[in-house]
């Protein structure tokens, strides 16, 4: 098979206008509250074979590209997480993405043996599969809701860890050679490659970032892929010693992203952008390798009926179980059991099996992929409200806003930007009763459309939008200094927190 100028015009031609159309779809996905993994997997399956004839059926490579492009988000996932965040949460993140895995996968695959008659290799290639949360789904739905930071810190901690124990198991099972050392073995395994590639992850991270502080570029634009290029190493470099790439990627992006580097924000940026667009070729590339006229009725009822097993009972029992890492309220564990978004993630496991050429895993593949369908319409548009049903939405929650802007680098300052809700107690509030942390300032006020430079005596309203520089050094404080503001008013500073 050869490949001329000619068909690198009309594939460009295709791509161009697939990415175009993708970015807009975007916009549609985030006021419809679905993740918009969705439209990307429902216009790879209108170019596929049974839309305008595009033939995608080879599983090896949907499998090596679906790792890359799963190397890329995480990496993104791992750069722009505040470390801070997530901490007080990481126990609770570890737990979902290891015991929580484990009680999700055996739910699933003693149901799907049961119920449907599944040999234990498929049952547990579907229990696996179906078990990790997918953050590019999770965070594109829950950027519109305002959360408690160990709610956020949670979800986030586990969508970038249980990547890599599912990964290993479902190669494990898939290999045919799972139990060959016996389950005491099968567990050594896998914990092996995944202190070896946190290790790894460490090593890499903290390598290079030294590196990074101390090299001196000829462009900035060189900045943010030497940090790309370290994540890619990281994961590279662990895979060849045996060990969980997944685990060393999301360590060593999670390091570098916490980091005093050059350009930190152009890191980021760049990151996000290298991960929209893996995202849409991934999701893209699983759309076209469907074949809707396998699926049948048989192949939905199956879906619905797991799909419900896994939403309604293995997910809250995963959740429950981890709530004896980290103790939270019940309202808060029944948002963590509804949050748990499958995207691509496992889609792209499915590909796995269909490499190895297990048995049936074309019929794993079909399944999985409507169930990831339907759940994704069912839950995504429907967070906002059981947050607030549960009570566990915030009013007057603090959102970064993402800024390139050398300056800001310079002085090592963040720039945050907080709306002020109809339910927030910042409303009234004078600029000078908020005595913010020294460093700290209100820079800008965004009112009816109209920016307003504020004094000390400049009155808050309700829907103003206020930009607050601060130091990073007293960022945490002055988010506290804030929050505290907005549920108490101007007393704060003297009622018990």
């Amino acid at each position: 098979m050869t490949f001329d100028a000619q068909q690198l015009d009309s594939v460009l031609l295709v791509g161009a206008v697939v990415m175009l159309v993708a970015i807009l779809a975007v916009r549609v996905s985030v006021r419809a509250g679905l993740p918009s993994l969705l439209i990307y997997l429902l216009m790879g399956v209108v170019l596929g074979e049974s839309g305008l004839g595009i033939r995608f059926d080879d599983a090896n490579v949907a499998h090596a590209l679906g790792f890359a492009a799963l190397v890329l988000i995480l990496a993104e996932g791992g750069l722009t997480t505040h470390w801070p965040d997530i901490r007080p949460a990481m126990r609770m993140g570890v737990a979902l993405a290891t015991l929580g895995v484990a009680v999700s996968v055996t739910v699933v695959a003693v149901g799907a043996h049961v119920i449907f008659g599944m040999d234990w290799q498929l049952a547990i290639l579907l229990g696996a599969v179906t078990s990790p949360t997918d953050a590019a789904a999770v965070f594109s739905v829950l950027r519109r809701v305002p959360l408690p930071r160990r709610l956020t810190g949670a979800l986030e901690a586990e969508s970038g860890l249980n990547d890599a124990p599912t990964v290993l198991l479902v190669v494990l099972v898939s290999s045919g050679h799972a139990l060959d050392y016996g389950v005491a073995g099968f567990v050594g395994i896998v914990a092996y490659e995944l202190f070896l590639g946190v290790v790894g992850g460490l090593a890499v991270g903290f390598g290079g970032a030294w590196v990074m502080r101390r090299v001196a570029l000829p462009s900035s634009g060189l900045y943010p892929i030497a940090v790309l290029a370290l994540t890619v190493l990281a994961y590279a470099g662990t895979a060849a010693l045996h060990a969980s790439g997944f685990a060393a990627v999301y360590t060593a992006a999670l390091v570098l992203g916490n980091s005093e580097l050059p350009h930190r924000q152009v890191t980021r940026s760049f990151s996000e952008g290298v991960a929209w667009l893996a995202q849409i070729g991934l999701f893209v590339m699983l759309g076209l390798l469907l074949s809707p006229d396998r699926i049948g009725w048989v192949h939905v009822g199956t879906a619905i009926t797991l799909g419900l097993l896994l939403t309604l009972v293995a997910r809250p029992l995963s959740v429950f179980a981890c709530s004896l890492a980290e103790r939270m309220r019940w309202n808060e564990l029944l948002f963590l059991s509804w949050a748990g978004l499958r995207g691509a993630v496992p889609i792209v496991l499915t590909t796995i099996p269909l490499a190895a050429n297990v048995p049936r895993a074309e019929e794993l593949f079909d399944i999985v992929f409507v169930m990831v369908v339907i759940y994704t319409l069912l839950t995504g548009p429907t967070l906002p409200w059981v947050a607030k049903r549960l009570g566990v939405s915030r009013q007057g929650e603090l959102r970064d806003l993402e800024v390139e802007a050398a300056p800001l680098e310079r002085v090592a300052a963040d720039l945050l930007q907080i709306t002020i809700t109809r339910h927030s107690r910042l409303q009234g509030v004078e600029v000078g009763e908020l005595r913010l942390p020294p460093g700290s300032s209100v820079s800008l006020v965004v009112r009816d459309g109209q920016t307003l430079v504020p004094d000390q005596r400049t009155v808050l309203r309700a829907d103003d939008d206020l930009l607050v520089v601060t130091p990073r050094k007293v960022r945490e404080e002055t988010e506290q200094r804030l929050r505290a503001v907005s549920l108490r008013g101007r007393l704060a500073h003297w009622l018990e927190e």
